[in-house]
């Protein structure tokens, strides 16, 4: 979180979140704050495999690579958080 503060990483996040949830087939569950929680650890993990894999850097708000990876990690916490969530709710029934 370099040049980007805490506030644009939550509002990068609640965006990436929503659009990942947009995306994504089927119903997830969760409101505004799951939405908000899983969009930042998304935009997080993006931000780091996308610095791992491509060299790409999460340090302006309005960059192109910075929404690619944030989306991109939000889908795959969202796939995880469902495959999570799917399983629990299986055993449950």
């Amino acid at each position: 979180m370099s040049n980007m503060g805490f506030i644009a990483y939550l509002i990068l996040g609640l965006i990436a979140g929503a659009i990942a949830k947009a995306i994504l087939p089927g119903k997830q569950g969760g409101g505004f704050f799951a939405t908000l929680i899983l969009g930042v650890i998304g935009a997080m993990l993006g931000g780091w495999l996308g610095g791992m894999i491509f060299g790409a850097q999460m340090d302006k708000f309005f960059s192109l690579s910075s929404w690619l990876c944030a989306i991109g990690g939000s889908l795959i916490v969202l796939i995880i958080w469902g495959l999570i969530t799917g399983r629990s709710k299986s055993k449950a029934d």
